[in-house]
């Protein structure tokens, strides 16, 4: 009974203690006083350890707790997007235009059930580290960061230290998904850096560094803040537009941003984006721009996505900060091209919340055509834009200053550079350690072949001990030569094996990624392979057939050619084959396909679901009859197949034009039959 009482007790504590908390920490609006609120906390306190008892909205969650061996992966629900970027109102412009024709041609073909009128909601683009916060039956089980928008890092620990984030909320109806964005107040971190034994340097690595902490306890001490506004994924709750969605966050005491703002046309829109720039300066949390969207979700639905960014938002970034700082000096940075590219090291100085002391000068022309060959030591103009590294733009004054001299030799080796187009290279690929590290490591990165524990480091130790070279010489590594490295232990060894055995399975996307062919990255190689689904289909293809990809110009096709015809190459990719690398995807398309069948060297694009057989079963038979199935649609696409929930490939196909073809029977009628 006594139990029962303390819970009880414990129970209206907890939701008093949570109503004072959302008073003071979300709406600022305190109502009872600090030794008031202690008093309470503490009874709360005592009575849990009493009972051995955490409720899951305590506030006492909040603290952090123990300190974690690491962040676990978590794959999102829903796939968090990247926003296209409106360098200018010229760019905004152009977005709402192209949305607008999307919303006309819909209401065109389907005049029974037309989309509303355009209207856009303004909201800020805060500074900080992205959140997905996961709710189920109204408590937080999870919350992860952004990652590649499909799969983040599970910080749950260190989200619960946060205090505008609600442990539970009202609904309980299912699983949501919440998004939004951690941060750091600008007051706060004034505050926290008069004490701090190691003082931060601005409010968004203060933030992100406070997320991705393993000892939650660091990140309570940052007290950092966070604003809400999206519900990305729910299995039962349906909006009507985004007001709707809005008061569902403010109805379960998520903090939102109370500067929103709804246009009916995109002239008093532009004149709000200017009122947003003047008055900057005047918030005590960082903003990089703001964002814009069509807030009827039917629309959203309608308009989809391109294969990275959602149709109906567009984020407009602020024009870039400028100011002058002194050229110190220019050291000149190997790549794993081998290409050597100018860094510029400046003078300290805070530029859009950030300290800046490397810049980007591009290469040797760059540095003649802005006039500073002779600027070391003279003062610079310098602009950050869109979280890149900044830009110096050229000199201030006309002081001459010391001689920029660009090397004549690799900074890695000693190898004579060679001048390719506008940049140096280093053309010993083979002797050069800064080249072998560099590729090895990007082999092994996430979006490669996603090596587990392996690091720069890694690879480093790697070359100079056992004499690993490329990444083939990876697949051959044993248990008896890692052990024997310094900081080696036998389970760092079977872990980094097990890693090396697990990259065997990636998929072919991943491999050629991985490769690190020339002037190709993610999207092409993933091009790649959903065209060729086979590794030897595509290093037996020639330069012509490469051209008529999607995206593939003459030089992206030559670089990929010229890649699969070097030995090197080729006896690279053979070995790890035999090592057991096994990267290939679908079989190769028949070569006994009936020229006559209409669908014979067409490329055709599979989207949605299929019920009569599956989207595998009619790859196969399309490449059977001589099809070439690709990932993505494009002008060059022939024939888009759409099933059920045929989403962003279907809505770009209408844009463009591609016939498209949504009768099942008919496409088992075409492909000989469903068995």
């Amino acid at each position: 009974m006594a139990q029962m009482d303390s819970l009880e007790r414990m129970r209206k504590l907890v939701d008093e203690l949570n109503a004072h908390g959302h008073r003071y920490y979300t709406e600022d609006n305190p109502t009872i006083s600090d030794k008031e609120y202690d008093a309470l906390y503490d009874e709360l306190t005592a009575l849990e350890a009493e009972t051995g008892t955490v409720l899951p909205d305590s506030p006492t969650r909040r603290v952090g707790g123990n300190i974690l061996k690491g962040f676990e992966p978590h794959r999102h629900l829903s796939r968090l997007w990247s926003l296209d970027k409106a360098q200018n109102v010229e760019d905004l412009i152009a977005w709402a235009t192209r949305a607008n024709k999307l919303i006309a041609d819909y209401n065109a073909k389907n005049p029974e059930q037309p989309l509303p009128d355009p209207e856009y909601v303004v909201e800020l683009k805060f500074d900080g580290l992205s959140l997905n916060l996961t709710y189920s039956g109204g408590e937080l089980a999870q919350a992860a960061t952004r990652g590649n928008g499909e799969v983040g890092e599970g910080i749950l620990a260190q989200v619960r230290t946060i205090r505008t984030v609600p442990l539970t909320i009202g609904y309980d109806g299912g699983t949501i998904e919440v998004q939004g964005e951690g941060f750091m107040r600008l007051s706060v971190l004034e505050k926290y850096n008069e004490t701090a034994a190691e003082p931060l340097k601005n409010a968004r690595n203060g933030a992100a560094g406070a997320l991705r902490n393993l000892d939650p306890k660091v990140t309570a001490s940052r007290k950092l803040d966070a604003f809400f506004y999206n519900v990305g994924y729910s299995d039962r709750l349906p909006f009507a537009n985004h007001r709707e969605m809005m008061a569902f966050l403010r109805e379960n005491k998520f903090p939102v941003n109370p500067y929103i703002a709804y246009f009916s046309n995109v002239e008093d829109l532009v004149k709000e984006l200017e009122g947003i720039v003047a008055r900057r300066g005047e918030l005590d949390y960082l903003i990089d721009g703001a964002v814009v969207k069509l807030t009827d979700m039917r629309t959203r639905e309608a308009l989809g996505y391109t294969d990275k960014f959602p149709r109906w938002a567009v984020a407009f970034k602020f024009e870039a900060e400028e100011t002058t700082t002194v050229l110190e000096s220019v050291s000149w940075e190997l790549g794993r091209t081998g290409k050597v590219t100018p860094l510029a090291r400046v003078e300290a100085v805070e530029l859009a919340g950030v300290t800046v002391q490397n810049c980007t000068l591009n290469n040797i022309g760059d540095i003649e055509r802005k006039n500073l060959l002779n600027a070391l030591g003279t003062r610079v103009f310098i602009r950050r834009s869109n979280d890149v590294i900044p830009e110096i733009l050229g000199k201030a004054d006309d002081e001459e200053g010391g001689p920029i001299v660009a090397p004549t030799e690799c900074p890695g080796c000693g190898s004579p550079l060679e001048m390719r187009g506008a940049h140096l290279f280093c053309n010993n690929r083979l002797g050069c350690k800064p080249q072998i590290i560099g590729r090895i490591t990007h082999f092994a990165s996430r979006d490669c072949m996603d090596i587990e524990t392996f690091s720069g480091k890694t690879a480093e130790q790697l070359y100079e001990e056992l004499s690993v070279r490329e990444p083939a010489d990876l697949y051959g590594l044993t248990l008896e030569q890692l052990v024997g490295l310094q900081r080696f232990g036998e389970k760092k060894a079977s872990n980094l094996l097990d890693a090396l055995e697990k990259s065997k399975s990636r998929g072919l996307a991943s491999f050629l990624n991985a490769l690190g062919i020339p002037n190709t990255g993610k999207a092409t190689t993933k091009m790649l392979a959903d065209h060729f689904g086979d590794l030897d289909r595509l290093m037996a293809a020639e330069v012509e057939e490469l051209i008529g990809l999607p995206d593939v110009g003459g030089i992206v096709a030559e670089s990929i050619n010229q890649y699969f015809r070097d030995p090197l190459n080729q006896a690279s990719i053979a070995r790890m084959r035999e090592l057991g690398v096994k990267p290939e995807a679908a079989a190769p398309a028949a070569a006994s396909a009936d020229a006559s069948h209409p669908l014979f060297g067409k490329t055709v694009v599979l989207t949605g679901t299929l019920t009569l057989m599956t989207r595998d079963e009619a790859a196969k038979k399309l490449e059977a009859l001589g099809a070439k199935v690709s990932g993505s649609v494009s002008k060059k696409t022939d024939l888009v197949i759409a099933g059920e929930s045929a989403g962003s490939k279907l809505t770009k196909a209408r844009d463009l034009g591609v016939p498209v073809l949504e009768d099942e029977e008919e496409l088992v009628r075409l492909l000989g039959g469903a068995d």
